[in-house]
Order: C-alpha cells, then sequence, then structure tokens
C-alpha cells in the first residue's frame, strides 16, 4: 500500500520538475530569442525524465520517501470540525491582534504629532 503512494509522489514530482523546466526555460530563452517548443519542451521532457528516473532508481531516496509516507499514515488528521473551530479561533486572534496594533498606531501618531508637530 505503502508503494503505491511513494510511486505516486514521485510521478508528482516528475511532472511538477517538467512544468519548472518548461516555464524556466522558455523565460531564460526569451531573453535571447523566441524559444522554439519542440526543443524546449523535448529537451524539458529529457531532463525531467533522466532526473525521476535518477531518483526513483536510487535506493536510499525510495526508501526515505517510503518511510515518510509510512509517517505520514501515523498521523491524526483533525476532522472537519475541529478544522473550522481552529480556523475561527484563528481568525478571532488576527481581529484582536489587528485591533490592539490599530489603537497603539493610533496613540503613537498621535504622540509622534505632538512631540513633531
Amino acid at each position: 500500500m505503502e508503494r503505491k503512494w511513494v510511486h505516486f509522489l514521485y510521478a508528482m514530482a516528475s511532472l511538477a520538475l517538467l512544468f519548472l523546466l518548461i516555464k524556466t526555460g522558455g523565460w531564460v530563452w526569451e531573453a535571447f530569442a523566441k524559444p522554439k517548443p519542440l526543443v524546449l519542451y523535448g529537451a524539458s521532457i529529457l531532463v525531467a525524465g533522466a532526473i525521476s528516473w535518477l531518483a526513483w532508481s536510487n535506493e536510499e531516496l525510495f526508501n526515505l520517501a517510503s518511510e515518510c509516507v509510512a509517517e505520514l499514515s501515523k498521523v491524526a488528521w483533525p476532522t472537519r470540525r475541529e478544522t473550522g473551530m481552529a480556523t475561527i479561533v484563528v481568525i478571532v486572534t488576527v481581529i484582536v491582534a489587528s485591533v490592539f496594533l490599530g489603537i497603539f498606531d493610533a496613540l503613537w501618531a498621535a504622540l509622534t504629532a505632538v512631540l513633531y508637530g
């Protein structure tokens, strides 16, 4: 079961790497000339494929990814209700902090206006 998620992780990382190589390659190439899509996509696929294959075939890296997936399966994820309550706590905390900082800023502005105005 865990190996399935590790392979999925590698596939998603490979696609993300391919996307980044295409975007970065196009951005760099545009600084000098109009990019040729066939060359850009071909080179990006080759580089992303080679890096992905090297990472996938590295036994130590694969074992590390497997251990990460195993540890994540042990995590007690919060329920929808707990997530909603935690969100409310964060929003209230931000509002209280904003009010406090707003009052402090107004007092500081008034004080500096009296001293330097």
